[in-house]
């Protein structure tokens, strides 16, 4: 008798936070998938965002959690099928800008000549919700502040450069506002402004998956609840259906076209 190999899929998470975190929050989930499919889920982290878009391209990353961005960057790859939903912003989410308490900055236009950390210049809530929000108040974020990437793109270094002072504000996403809280003095970092609301991140998998093989996924995934080990090690709610049009207001904002 001829034994079938067990189908192997690998899952990944965007690396807005360190490795330790990034592992408590998908490992969950990928034994869950394998328990109600029958695949063989295995998680994988990369270091960095480009790293991550590398992967996805590559066909090393089955099932990719990414935040819309870099979502519709890898949609050629990868096509969505669900969409998170977290916090007060359900389906939705923004990005805020914070600087040290004493920081000379009440107001957005405070921050022209400024020296000012993002996570990233592919991470949507610890840039692109800022650089909409500044736009709609005349300020061109590249060409009227002074930016610096934070090491790793990680959410916590943009956090403890603004708190150390050694920049005059940071972007971050508002849900990861408490994410270096073990790392710095406490009310070392205060929230300027509130941003632009965004889509939120995007479930999706390869587009070479065979389609039996996807909806069962999708169908384990939707089937999560509030209260379950899987959502809550995410920090979700739980995850609604989508498809790739979701993510058009994307497009729309950055000027692209949808992959074919």
């Amino acid at each position: 008798m001829v034994v079938q190999a067990q189908q192997v899929y690998r899952i990944s998470i965007l690396p807005r936070y360190y490795p330790e975190k990034l592992t408590a929050m998908i490992t969950p989930m990928a034994a869950y998938l394998s328990k109600e499919t029958g695949f063989e889920i295995r998680p994988v982290l990369t270091k960095n965002f480009a790293e991550y878009e590398e992967k996805i391209r590559d066909g090393v990353i089955d099932i990719g959690y990414q935040n819309p961005l870099v979502y519709i960057n890898v949609a050629a790859s990868h096509k969505a099928v669900a969409t998170a939903v977290k916090g007060e912003g359900g389906e939705k989410f923004r990005g805020i800008i914070i600087s040290r308490p004493e920081a000379p900055i009440t107001k957005l236009q405070e921050l022209r000549h400024k020296k000012v950390i993002i996570v990233s210049k592919t991470s949507a809530g610890g840039y692109l919700s800022q650089k909409l929000t500044l736009a709609e108040h005349g300020l061109d974020v590249n060409g009227d502040c002074e930016i610096e990437v934070a090491a790793e793109n990680r959410q916590e270094n943009v956090i403890i450069s603004v708190s150390i002072g050694d920049v005059d504000a940071g972007f971050i996403r508002e849900s990861a506002l408490h994410a270096a809280d073990q790392y710095i003095m406490p009310g070392s970092i205060r929230v300027v402004a509130e941003c632009a609301w965004l889509p939120n991140w995007a479930l999706s998998l390869s587009n070479s998956m065979a389609p039996d093989h996807r909806k069962k996924i999708v169908k384990a995934l939707l089937a999560l609840s509030e209260d379950s080990v899987e959502i809550q090690a995410m920090g979700l709610k739980r995850f609604i259906a989508a498809n790739d049009a979701k993510y058009d207001v994307m497009r729309k904002i950055t000027g692209r076209k949808r992959a074919r």
